[in-house]
């Protein structure tokens, strides 16, 4: 599997559904170059039947290079776009070196190609191999038909061909990567698969980290963590899935897109006017191609985000967005945490016959979360009430108290 963005979830797409049918191996995490790719391979079992290899390339006659190594039976090619364009000069280029994949295939092979992307359609004349295609497009083998998102982002997308229909609920999120499902069901159709395994495998699908991933922070706020990699594609991918949210206050914030070259300037001003126009704030980290100020504390950028507020976090790898991610993440984790001490702790002091306000001592309360005062203080005016609606008081009232405090 190549392209220029969606190889990764492809590969983890396709790799479950195989999976499903047969002994698979498939590539871990994006181990996509010469040195990930040889070791895709002879890490894979004896009984392995299938092989999802991921490639990766940084310029003209790489590809060319790994199939020779991987000697592929099948090859997908997710999409075009302009990603690393400072490295290959021109999306051209791109388009060049991708289309290497379906070049290494024998006549009895496979090329699986995205028929809504011109330059990917166009290597049909590059290939001897059997040609299927995918896409929205009707000319689509097989065809996307329609995609719906749920409240948090999860797609239920219906595919239809000759091989059959299918309504299928991957566990991933946004619409943008709906093309990379069509992919991987059409390589199963070509193998032969049902619908139901197709379906079984999907249900099972783990996706790479840092990908569209999802979670609620302590305050309520929807977090998106894409911030495994960055390209203007997958950058407008990201932001359209933001747009579609129906939370009231919505926050990207953005790290650089590298090797974008000459154009990098012109590529990040588009995203940021991109954003402007869908109403989204912008927090721009570690670079003003964007056109406003960066921050040097995301986190204090935000201020104060509640349920009402869904943020998307997104960059290149080299920005290392994920950092703020885990930031917002291990608030959550800590909150939850706390209550689940408090728990714990409560009955310990109970069965011992301890005083309430040994409490906050025995649940090992860290002091950066919440100072071991205010907590024996919120629970010695804790009073089991009607509002409490059957939940724990103890719980209720560090609820309360989450609410009108920093839950940093």
């Amino acid at each position: 599997i190549t392209g220029s963005v969606g190889k990764t979830s492809a590969k983890d797409l396709l790799a479950a559904i195989l999976a499903a049918d047969r002994p698979t191996h498939a590539s871990a995490k994006s181990f996509n170059n010469e040195i990930g790719v040889p070791l895709t391979l002879v890490n894979a079992p004896d009984a392995t039947e299938a092989t999802v290899v991921e490639m990766g390339a940084r310029g003209v006659g790489h590809i060319e290079m790994l199939s020779r190594i991987v000697e592929p039976t099948i090859g997908v090619v997710t999409t075009v776009a302009g990603a690393h364009t400072g490295e290959f000069g021109s999306i051209e280029n791109i388009a060049i070196a991708k289309g290497e994949l379906v070049e290494a295939l024998s006549s009895n092979g496979l090329a699986v190609l995205n028929v809504d992307n011109p330059l990917v359609a166009a290597m049909e004349n590059r290939t001897a191999a059997e040609v299927i295609t995918f896409g929205e497009s009707p000319n689509a083998d097989v065809q996307i038909t329609s995609v719906e998102l749920d409240s948090e982002l999860r797609p239920t997308i219906r595919i239809e061909s000759k091989w059959g229909n299918i309504t299928a609920q991957p566990p991933i999120r946004g619409a943008h990567l709906a093309p990379n499902v069509a992919a991987s069901i059409a390589v199963a159709f070509w193998l032969g698969l049902t619908p139901a395994v197709i379906g079984e495998g999907l249900a099972k699908a783990q996706m790479s980290p840092w990908r569209m991933e999802v979670f609620a922070a302590s305050s309520g706020a929807l977090v998106i963590n894409d911030s495994y990699n960055a390209n203007p594609t997958s950058t407008r991918g990201a932001i359209d899935s933001l747009s579609r949210l129906e939370h009231g206050r919505k926050v990207a914030i953005l790290g650089y897109m590298a090797e974008l070259g000459d154009q990098e300037a012109s590529l990040h001003r588009e995203i940021a006017t991109e954003v402007e126009t869908l109403g989204i704030e912008l927090v721009a980290v570690g670079t003003d191609l964007y056109g406003v100020e960066p921050v040097t504390s995301p986190l204090d950028a935000l201020g104060s985000i509640g349920a009402d507020t869904a943020v998307l976090i997104k960059a290149s790898r080299s920005a290392g967005l994920e950092q703020v991610a885990d930031q917002l993440r291990s608030v959550a984790n800590s909150w939850r945490a706390l209550k689940r001490a408090i728990r714990r702790a409560e009955v310990a002091t109970l069965r011992r016959g301890n005083r309430p306000a040994d409490l906050a001592g025995s649940a090992g309360i860290d002091g950066r979360v919440a100072s071991t005062e205010s907590i024996v203080e919120c629970l010695g005016s804790c009073r089991r009430s009607p509002e409490t609606q059957g939940e724990h008081p103890l719980i209720h009232t560090l609820n309360i108290w989450g609410q009108d405090r920093d839950p940093r």
